[in-house]
């Protein structure tokens, strides 16, 4: 094995290809102080869970440490002056402030409010199946994997259909400004595309202020109380629906990414699930253990501490790495095969841990099962295109998700 110092971690070769670092991090430095920066990445399933519950020496405040380079160059911050400034709700918030915000998107992700759009989710697969069926050869992340779920978390906000295609753009434009690998004209472009996100939502924000007939969870957020406190205002509510965008596709568009992936290399475990749909829900958890689609979070330290032994001074930045987590061999054995009859799968990370556990998981476990069964019942086989994939990923710290997948349908 190499020594940890061998890697640097906030390379691209090495974020293209982890795991190696993992078991090297996990064996050698389960805390590791990232040479020349303020960050300690944390790579240990027991530690991350320990860190993930202490909000009080950990805080998910990051947001102002942690927003991207690309918001400190003057051109791109005087496009996000065109908005409204971000604020702390859900993603960079602590108790009970954060708790507040969570009660009020809650009852949006419950058990009931997911079981009941199924038939939505249907519908998107089947008309998404038929165009693949139609083409042959696809590719699939912009053909199936991501039309699904912003289709999804467009008709829940209450925006139409047809918008589809602006809320990846939108949605892509945050996770560039926030994952920190843009060119200059990149990251002006996006911050033009989410000051356009931010005055959409408000126009659609006063529009539910003045009539609260609509059933869609942008009205239910506009007219929501808890315990009689005030309601959101308008920077609250285009920071939350930020969060319910973002959250609400990405890391969904990625899993379909992985899990038609690991099906076409895997033909044993492509048979089995098409031959038994009862395991597709156990499929699932084994690819979101195995490709952590939601990379890792950022905590700050409020105080000189300790964690896993090493000393961590006041404002350091620590990364809770849940894709490393989901490889450490002393939760899960012979943790990089991919293998659906894991007995303890359920103590994977792919969702975080503690009070910032996905808020989402209900919704997106709900559309990768509607969406694999009915993929798996309606196409009889998959295979890649050959000389056409390279299996990259998308460049980010915080998310991992294949940039295109060429397969063939039949």
């Amino acid at each position: 094995m190499k020594s940890v110092d061998a890697f640097n971690f906030m390379d691209g070769a090495t974020l293209e290809n982890p795991y190696e670092f993992y078991q090297a991090a996990i064996a050698q430095a389960p805390v590791y102080h990232v040479p020349d920066t303020d960050i300690f990445l944390v790579t240990r399933h027991d530690l991350i869970c320990r860190a993930a519950r202490d909000t009080v020496t950990f805080s998910s405040k990051w947001g102002h440490k942690m927003r991207g380079d690309a918001l400190l160059d003057p051109d791109v911050k005087a496009e996000m002056a065109k908005g409204w400034l971000h604020c702390d709700t859900l993603i960079t918030n602590d108790p009970p402030s954060h708790t507040r915000f969570r009660s009020l998107v809650n009852a949006a992700f419950s058990r009931p409010r997911v079981q009941a759009i199924e038939a939505t989710i249907a519908e998107a697969v089947n008309r998404a199946v038929d165009a693949l069926l139609d083409k042959g050869e696809v590719e699939f992340i912009n053909d199936f994997a991501a039309p699904i779920p912003l289709s999804v978390i467009a008709g829940i906000l209450g925006c139409p259909f047809e918008m589809q295609s602006t809320f990846k753009r939108w949605s892509d434009a945050v996770m560039l400004l926030l994952g920190g690998f843009g060119s200059k004209e990149q990251n002006i472009s996006a911050a033009q595309a989410f000051v356009e996100f931010q005055h959409y939502f408000k126009g659609l924000i006063d529009q539910r202020r003045v009539d609260a007939s609509f059933s869609d969870l942008t009205c239910s957020l506009v007219h929501a109380r808890v315990a009689g406190e005030r309601p959101l205002d308008d920077r609250e509510l285009l920071n939350v629906l930020e969060a319910l965008l973002v959250a609400g596709n990405e890391t969904t568009t990625a899993m379909f990414g992985h899990g038609m992936k690991l099906l076409v290399e895997h033909p044993d475990v492509l048979g089995r699930v098409k031959n038994d749909p009862a395991l597709i829900p156990t499929m699932i958890e084994e690819v979101l253990r195995y490709s952590s689609p939601a990379s890792g979070l950022w905590r700050v330290v409020t105080r000189d501490t300790e964690l896993g032994g090493v000393a961590i001074p006041e404002g350091a930045m620590l990364h809770l790495r849940y894709a490393a987590a989901n490889r450490d061999p002393e939760v899960f054995e012979n943790p990089d095969q991919f293998d659906i009859d894991r007995p303890n799968l359920q103590k994977h990370l792919a969702f975080g841990h503690g009070s910032h556990f996905c808020i989402g998981n209900m919704l997106a476990r709900k559309e990768l099962v509607v969406g694999f069964g009915i993929l798996l019942e309606r196409v009889k086989r998959f295979e890649f295109i050959p000389g056409k994939n390279d299996f990259r990923h998308n460049p980010s710290l915080l998310a991992r998700g294949l940039e295109e997948l060429h397969i063939r349908v039949e």
